[in-house]
């Protein structure tokens, strides 16, 4: 297949369902979001995100962590195909796996993460169930930029969720995923157009 030319190349990294990959799919598609997924890599097998990207005709990766004797040279493949595609941006969509140094710093101001709360409230990977069980009457969603910690990196879009009386967890995930459906191509634009600007850890929009 041929590629486009002068469109960004993105991977996407997943572990689960690939909910959000589905949503920027749907944007590239629709022209909401200029840049094309070139390969979504998972770290299990069974995700079904590799399912939707082999569906989409994109190359689709598992990658196995077990196989490689540190975390280091599991990333160096990682990197690699990300090199291979010439990845402008990798969006980590569900990836529930921290990302040492050796990932992080080539992608540094171009690797996103979208958390469903509202950073630095609850955060880790049981954020929906935290909110719950702490009686929060508002959560939301976060996109943010990814550093060496979990959760951490500096804010790029947020956006409130209010937690409805006799509210779930399944309740409750399907109104965080209506939001982060339609803020992650949103904040992934920006960062593709340059318009991201950082002091400290403070992200900051300009021109959008």
């Amino acid at each position: 297949m041929r590629r486009p030319t002068g469109v960004p190349a993105l991977a996407v990294l997943c572990s689960g369902q690939g909910t959000n990959l589905q949503a920027l799919l749907e944007a590239t598609r629709t022209g909401r979001l200029r840049a094309r997924v070139a390969v979504v890599i998972s770290d299990r097998a069974a995700s079904n995100a590799l399912a939707r990207a082999t569906r989409a005709g994109i190359e689709a990766h598992f990658v196995d962590p077990k196989a490689y004797p540190s975390r280091g040279e599991f990333e160096q493949v990682l990197l690699t195909l990300c090199a291979a595609h010439r990845v402008r941006a990798v969006c980590l969509a569900g990836f529930m796996r921290l990302l040492s140094p050796v990932f992080v710093r080539p992608y540094a101001g171009r690797l996103l993460n979208i958390h469903p709360a509202l950073l630095p409230a609850f955060p880790g990977a049981h954020a929906i169930r935290d909110a719950l069980a702490w009686g929060a009457k508002v959560t939301g969603v976060t996109v943010h930029l990814v550093d060496e910690e979990v959760d951490h990196g500096p804010i790029l879009l947020q956006e409130l969720v209010r937690i409805a009386p006799g509210e779930t967890e399944a309740s409750l995930l399907k109104k965080l995923h209506r939001v982060e459906h339609r803020l992650y191509p949103q904040a992934l634009r920006q960062v593709l157009a340059g318009r991201v600007r950082l002091t400290g850890r403070v992200a900051r929009l300009t021109g959008a």
